[in-house]
């Protein structure tokens, strides 16, 4: 098993893989888009924590910057019909600390935020997921964790009431952090479908 992989970033794809030379070896590893933004630029030394894949056509690797990043992948494929790409782009919507919130707070609609993911698909991993993470008591989450559940969810209604779409909603509140009150939340949602538009 492949635990990590430390070496020189030497190459990026679109396609979200990276190659880091490890002793002149070099390995292809699939990433999460918030891994990828804290790599740094190619040349650097970077460190992956890493997840061996097996699969019928071969071998696949997936890296992320955190430990706790690969643990919440590891979780999330140990859940009934979640492969690797379910579970990149769960993490890719959801930091591993904001998942573990929104099962603590049964938060569906937060789940349905994952593309592919579904009502029933999101009632059915709410219980699967939670006997494989860690996730905090309500009352042990301290003031301003415990109410963040409840703030992402009503940034989500505040666009929607606002008219944005379902995909515009989705990617203005991916990885959006547990902490923080529903204005500071909804202000840098905004922040982000306004720089959507701009570009």
């Amino acid at each position: 098993m492949i635990g990590s992989v430390r070496g020189k970033l030497v190459e990026r794809f679109p396609s979200g893989e990276v190659i880091v030379d490890v002793a002149g070896i070099g390995y292809r590893v699939t990433i999460t888009p918030t891994t990828l933004t804290s790599l740094g630029e190619t040349g650097d030394d970077v460190l992956l924590h890493t997840h061996l894949h097996v699969r019928d056509d071969g071998l696949a690797l997936y890296g992320f910057a955190t430990r706790e990043e690969r643990v919440a992948f590891e979780a999330l494929l140990g859940a009934r019909g979640v492969g690797p790409a379910l579970a990149l782009a769960f993490l890719s919507v959801h930091r591993p600390d904001a998942l573990a919130a929104i099962l603590a707070d049964d938060d569906l609609d937060a789940l349905t935020l994952v593309p592919g993911v579904g009502r029933k698909t999101a009632q059915r991993l709410l219980i699967e997921l939670k006997s494989r993470l860690d996730v905090p008591d309500l009352d042990d989450r301290g003031p301003l964790t415990a109410g963040a559940p409840t703030a992402r969810r009503e940034v989500r209604e505040a666009l929607a009431s606002l008219g944005y779409g379902d995909e515009e909603i989705r990617e203005a509140t991916a990885d959006l952090g547990p902490d923080g009150s529903t204005d500071e939340l909804l202000r840098t949602a905004l922040q982000r479908l306004a720089m959507v538009k701009g570009r």
